[in-house]
This record gives structure tokens, sequence and C-alpha cells, in this order.
């Protein structure tokens, strides 16, 4: 089977790694890094690369980016999308409330790899062919090394998007009760190397319905991780309160569960050395790769094909020839 799979070239967080496992356990993949430019006009990409030599053509992009090239995706029939933010679909406060279900519902024969396993269901109960295929983080970049940790308590990330509004006013507040650092840091080594100071990292994924890549990152530098439970989400990772993470359900616990860690470091060591082991027990990239890789060369739902002035049309505007 012939895998084209075409990823964004803008990303902050590194995916280099992911995208490596995926091609290593494809029979055949070829990976290409698209620009912005490239992704506002896939037709006249796709026409560029011959696409109808690939039995699956799986995209990495942003729903702004794709919702409006409908008439382009339609003439895909094994067509993938490797989704991160679906979970914005359920997000109360979130712009895209509700997009992600329309988008994908209108490209039915597509398959969806979801990084939230409550969002996979809810979609898949939506009629979308929708799989469960979790974060992870990149064992090559990210590890436990030993250092002092002299930063009791942090966290480190952006705060600026209007979807993370409910995780910077609960990142605040804890900061005020608590003197938490919050702060942001480079991608690759100044990140790993901070984050392997850290004693406690708090995450603060409220509202979003899943867990952000960071708190499989800090669990593997050997973090305790203090996180916001994400309900049935917490038990579909294995995620085990007090034993492998730390989780709370208001400011008030968060700040009473600190507090426990930091008089009793017993506790917060076993806490942050059973989170490391599940990490890299099964949340590496190399693993992730694996797994989506599995699920892209599964068998797909039929592609119903597009009508003749259909493939005219495409033809005519993007010199695509359509299957």
């Amino acid at each position: 089977m012939k895998v084209l799979l075409l990823v964004m070239d803008e990303q902050r967080i590194i995916l280099d790694h992911l995208y490596d496992a995926v091609r290593h356990n494809c029979q055949d993949c070829t990976v290409l890094r698209l620009s912005k430019a490239q992704q506002e006009n896939l037709g006249a990409f796709l026409a560029s690369i011959g696409y109808q030599v690939y039995d699956r053509v799986v995209i990495f992009s942003r729903l702004k980016r794709l919702a409006r090239q409908l008439s382009v995706l339609r003439c895909i029939p094994g067509l993938v999308f490797l989704e991160h933010d679906a979970c914005q679909n359920y997000m109360s406060e979130s712009k895209y409330r509700g997009q992600y279900s329309a988008f994908y519902r209108s490209l039915p024969w597509s398959r969806v790899l979801v990084s939230g396993g409550v969002v996979a269901r809810r979609l898949v109960e939506e009629g979308v062919d929708a799989v469960f295929v979790p974060k992870g983080y990149d064992e090559t970049l990210l590890r436990d090394e030993g250092r002092e940790r002299d930063l009791p308590l942090a966290f480190f990330g952006s705060l600026k998007s209007s979807e993370y509004a409910q995780r910077k006013a609960m990142l605040e507040a804890i900061a005020e009760r608590t003197g938490m650092l919050v702060t942001r840091t480079e991608s690759g080594e100044e990140y790993c190397r901070m984050l392997n100071r850290v004693r406690i990292f708090v995450s603060a994924d409220v509202g979003m319905g899943e867990f952000m890549v960071k708190n499989f990152e800090a669990m593997a530098c050997g973090c305790v991780l203090v996180c916001w439970s994400q309900g049935e989400e917490d038990g579909l990772l294995g995620f085990e309160d007090m034993k492998n993470v730390v989780f709370y359900r208001s400011l008030e616990e968060a700040v009473e569960k600190i507090q426990r860690l930091q008089a009793d470091p017993q506790l917060a060591d076993s806490i942050a050395r059973a989170g490391k082991a599940l990490a890299e027990e099964h949340y590496q990239f190399a693993m992730i790769g694996k797994r989506l890789a599995q699920a892209i060369e599964q068998p797909m739902r039929r592609w119903p094909g597009v009508g003749r002035l259909h493939r005219w049309w495409v033809g005519a505007r993007y010199k695509m020839k359509v299957l």
C-alpha cells in the first residue's frame, strides 16, 4: 500500500519523529511538508505530484484551511485526516464548536485519526469513521536526565488562544495561591532542560475533554504531573489518581494536593516514577506512530466518486485528474 502523508511545515511542536515512525511502520510512505500556501491550495499541489498513485492520502492541517476545499477533498478516495484539535468541536467556548462534525460528515468515506478517546466515540456516534490514537511525546528529545529539580512548581506553555481562556484563569489562580512559575520556553533542548528542573508540573486542560501533549512530556521527563481530570478520558489513558498522576477538579483541590505532595516527598517520587513508566511504556512517538500506521492501512469505507461536472470543474481549475 502506498501512503502519502501531508503535514504542516510551520508547527511549533516538533513532530518529526512521529512522522518518521508512521513512515517506518507503513509499507510504502512518502512524507511531504506543506507550507501554509500549499495547504490552502491542495488541488494544485495534489495535481503537481500525481496523487492518484497513492492508496491513502493522509492530511494533517487546520480545519480553517481544509473547510474551504471540499471540492478537492471529495476527489480523493483513500482520504485520511490526522486530527489533534477535534476536541474544539465540543468545547462550549470554541469558535469551531460543531464545525468538525459538519466537515467530517460531509466526507463520509474518509477516516479521522482523533487524539481523544471520548471525542472519537462521539464522532463515531455522529456517523464519522473516527479512530482513537492518543497523543504522545518525542522520546528522542524528551527524557529524565536526572538533573537537580530546583523548580518546585511550574507550567510551561502558551495562554494566548481564546480556546485556552479557562486554562489561563486556572493557572493564574493556582499561581497566585502557590507561587507557581508560569512561563514559555523554546521547543527542543531548552524545553527538555526546563522540564528536568521541575518537581511538580501543573497542567490545566480545563473544558478541553482530552489531555494535551504537555502532560505526556512532563511525565516522560520525570515530573509529578498534576492535571485537570477529563472524566472518562482518564481511564482510557491508564491515568490513576495519586498513583501515576494527580487529578484535580477545582482550584481548592489543586492547591490542597500540591501542598500534600510538597509535604510528602516520598509520595511525590512514587507518583513521578509511575507516571514516567506509563509514558515510556505506552506514549513514545515510536509506539504512537505504529498505531497511526495501522489505522491508516486498515480497510476504509467505499468512496462514492464524483459526478462528471465536478470532475470537469476540478480538472479545469486545478489540473487534477480524478480516478
